[in-house]
């Protein structure tokens, strides 16, 4: 905990609370956040509107709920000084940024911008998949994954049953608009008096884009970036063989070019400077489970026994859901990094044993951080 406190005092917040639901607050020249509701601890996300010479632009959009369309009835009729919406900026395809897509595009008849991967993701998994990850955790595909990661026979089951139990929330993929304006790294989207640089990034989702205007020192940084909890990064039943670690360490060397007096205006936690010195964090802590693991695999072990290396409470359903995927991304990276090898053993499940002979001298198992409470459902 104290590790935590010194790490999170390098960061500064010059904001102490969100804006009040159904309001907005200006954070520079034609840019403002708002948030609205989410369930569980995390209980918010923060979105943004760009200001344009005829509209506005709507970045995220929050849950696809009631209670959320009705506080952006509240911003449309109240903040938006009569100007309609231009076009609607997702940063990625998770429930909690598209939920309203549909319904804001449709309203203003204006433009969805995503990624190319983001867009057709959300597409694949909004076609009859239900809960967030699609319908492969109800296949025999998702079926031999998690047996195979340590997971007894019925937990694919109690999966369907906590996604059910999620559809009520919001976190059911929504019916996405059928078409889009592609967003790519490099892109320059000019917006009211100021070009927003478009920054991918990869890992927590498969192309994340982050709005980047250097003339106001401003980032939004979605899920890419947040200041107090970290992005989860996990391997699910749809690609079973990937390495989204890998990437996602990869994204975070190149945002490492980000200005050092950026404001990060995330989409999680508050808006803050220091987002080198965050970046170097979340790096860092990466890398101090991925030691930790190898650690943990001297002797064969199979991924469901190394949740307890990651997380420290009990975990429910779909938290382990969250935690096998994550312990799972740290595994293949190691595997791509040659320190650990995966074996299927006659019981049908994979074993994975430390193979690099330096691990010895690099080992330092009393001086890890503390296993994170639980993994974010982000």
């Amino acid at each position: 905990m104290a590790i935590i406190e010194a790490m999170q005092r390098e960061l500064n917040y010059p904001y102490d609370t969100h804006p009040a639901p159904g309001t907005t607050v200006e954070i520079a020249d034609g840019v403002r956040w708002l948030t609205m509701p989410m369930g569980g601890s995390l209980n918010h996300i923060n979105l943004y509107l760009l200001e344009d010479k005829g509209g506005w632009y709507v970045v995220d959009t929050g849950l696809g709920t009631p209670r959320t369309a009705e506080l952006w009835d509240e911003i449309f009729t109240g903040e938006l000084g009569g100007r309609p919406v231009q076009g609607v900026i997702c940063t990625h395809m998770h429930p909690d940024h598209i939920g309203q897509a549909g319904n804001i595009t449709e309203r203003f008849r204006c433009p969805l911008y995503m990624t190319r991967a983001e867009y057709y993701q959300a597409r694949a998994y909004s076609s009859g998949s239900g809960g967030f990850g699609g319908g492969s955790h109800s296949s025999w595909q998702g079926a031999v994954f998690y047996e195979r990661y340590g997971m007894p026979r019925d937990y694919l089951e109690q999966l369907a049953v906590a996604w059910r139990g999620r559809s009520s929330e919001g976190m059911s993929m929504p019916e996405m608009p059928l078409g889009y304006h592609r967003l790519q790294d490099g892109d320059i989207l000019s917006i009211g008096h100021h070009d927003w640089h478009v920054v991918v990034g990869s890992g927590h989702s498969p192309e994340h884009a982050c709005l980047h205007c250097k003339a106001l020192g401003i980032m939004i940084s979605g899920d890419q970036i947040l200041p107090i909890i970290t992005s989860n990064v996990s391997v699910h039943p749809t690609e079973p063989e990937a390495n989204p670690l890998q990437v996602w360490m990869e994204s975070h060397d190149k945002f490492l070019d980000t200005p050092p007096d950026t404001l990060v205006l995330p989409a999680h936690n508050l808006p803050f400077h220091g987002v080198r010195e965050r970046l170097r964090q979340l790096i860092g802590h990466h890398e101090d489970r991925l030691l930790a693991i190898e650690e943990s695999c001297v002797e064969p072990q199979v991924a469901k026994d190394l949740l307890p290396v990651l997380f420290a409470r009990e975990l429910d359903v779909r938290q382990t859901m969250m935690a096998l995927g994550e312990a799972i991304a740290h595994c293949h990276l190691l595997m791509h990094r040659n320190r650990l090898e995966r074996t299927l053993h006659e019981d049908g499940r994979y074993r994975f044993l430390s193979i690099d002979p330096d691990l010895a001298r690099r080992a330092h198992p009393d001086q890890h951080d503390a296993p994170d409470d639980r993994p974010m459902m982000v």
